[in-house]
């Protein structure tokens, strides 16, 4: 067994580390923002958790619709049906395309709402001033997430992988000269975080589409868009808000806890960012494996092998556990180090600021090993095919248990951020003993799935 086992994580990390790299060059894109807008300050730093929160909680529903692109794709291509292809993807546009006119709305009329749950009035106005300059940017990310499907779904990641890496410089560029003045341009503040990024959106989806013009013009993606095909759109959309919604749980419960933590005051808000966005950071890794497990497991089910499909979910499942175990560790024994990538720890007004960050990042420490089995077995589960219980497991885990018991701890209980935090855990822990669980079941039955 333990040739196999080694084998199985030699090939599983293979697999995994494009997945991995895209992942992490993708989501290093807000952890710059929050690192150069903590140099404006805590008050700005609290206005882009709030209004990072707030976009990336609309972006995560809606890609989660357009991401039914990929298994559309996927079944078109393996049958040689090159047309289906690019009827997929063309509808797979009109639909980002629907999806971003709700959004930009929603994100143009948030104010009200916002003073309504009793957010600061200042910490709103930098929200809102944030929010309106990266919409711009919503609909060219929603465009990226349709061609970025059918590239995977194509089996070419890597082009994916170099325009995200192209977009981390473009970002720290385009902050740089329009946060703080540079090149003749005014010094716009945390706007001009929000310009950049639509900026790098929109450079990202022009480059893919020029990949895909060039290299993948067989399959005429860019041909007869100004007719959508209804009945398309309709199995593009029963397919993908399950999806969306899956996404929404666990996404949503950490928007509840920035929204409450707001109620608590911009210092306790911003603390919560710098604990969250090192989090996210690390979650990547995960997240790549989850990927990968879910395509290790999925093909040795297409074989009917039964011993390979669990020993890729168990490996896919250890992996994380040990991983996120690491990260744990240096969030409890380094947190200053930490932090200090996002605020000055020496300057006596980001003390509070420091003392609270340190607990978070402590509590953080349980929340990343819980965190990184949920999402490993929730892509064994994939794998299985299996995910209709799943989402059921994150509604449950997330809403039931985490943002309740969270709410109770802070405000009943009055623990404060601590009391949110403790929440996350309890939430993901539940997650994760559930998913779990389910793929033990799955895997130990007699006949495994495969259809």
């Amino acid at each position: 067994m333990r040739p196999l086992i080694i084998t199985e994580t030699r090939n599983l990390s293979l697999l995994a580390a494009p997945l991995i790299l895209a992942q992490l060059a993708q989501t290093s894109m807000g952890f710059v923002d929050t690192v150069m807008v903590g140099r404006l300050g805590n008050e700005a730093l609290a206005g882009i958790a709030l209004g990072n929160t707030l976009f990336f909680l609309v972006l995560l529903l809606g890609m989660g619709i357009v991401l039914a692109v990929g298994p559309m794709v996927s079944q078109a291509h393996g049958a040689g049906d090159d047309a289906a292809v690019g009827r997929a993807v063309r509808q797979g546009l009109w639909l980002a395309t629907g999806i971003s006119v709700l959004a930009m709305f929603i994100f143009w009329n948030l104010k009200p709402l916002l003073l309504l749950m009793g957010q600061d009035p200042a910490t709103v106005e930098l929200a809102m001033s944030y929010l309106r300059a990266i919409s711009w940017g919503f609909l060219p990310s929603m465009w990226l997430t349709a061609l970025r499907s059918m590239l995977e779904s194509l089996s070419q990641p890597r082009p994916i992988l170099l325009i995200t890496i192209i977009g981390v410089g473009l970002n720290i560029f385009a902050n740089n000269v329009l946060m703080f003045g540079k090149l003749g341009f005014p010094a716009l503040g945390l706007v001009g975080t929000g310009y950049a990024s639509t900026i790098v959106y929109w450079v990202m989806f022009l480059l893919s589409v020029l990949y895909v013009q060039r290299f993948l013009g067989s399959y005429q993606v860019f041909s007869r868009l100004r007719t959508p095909d209804v009945k398309t759109l309709r199995e593009l959309f029963s397919i993908g808000w399950p999806i969306g919604l899956t996404l929404g749980f666990e996404v949503g419960l950490f928007s509840a806890t920035a929204l409450l933590m707001g109620l608590l005051g911009a210092v306790q808000l911003a603390a919560h960012q710098i604990a969250l966005q090192s989090a996210s950071v690390t979650f990547m890794v995960p997240l790549g494996l989850a990927t990968a497990t879910s395509v290790r497991v999925g093909q040795a089910l297409g074989r009917r092998d039964k011993q390979a499909a669990r020993l890729s979910g168990y490996v896919g499942i250890g992996l994380s556990a040990v991983f996120m175990s690491m990260t744990a560790l240096a969030f409890i024994l380094l947190p200053k180090a930490i932090i200090s990538l996002y605020v000055d720890v020496a300057d006596p007004s980001n003390r509070r600021v420091l003392e609270l960050a340190v607990v978070y990042l402590a509590i953080a420490g349980l929340f990343q090993i819980f965190d990184g089995l949920q999402v490993s077995a929730s892509g064994a589960l994939r794998g299985f095919k299996d995910t209709r219980m799943p989402m059921i497991i994150s509604f449950i885990a997330y809403w039931g248990v985490g943002l309740s018991s969270g709410i109770y701890l802070t405000f009943s209980l009055g623990w404060g951020g601590r009391g949110l935090w403790l929440g996350l855990v309890l939430g993901l822990s539940t997650a994760a003993a559930l998913l779990v669980w389910r793929f033990v079941r799955m895997a130990s039955r007699k006949r495994l799935a495969t259809a």
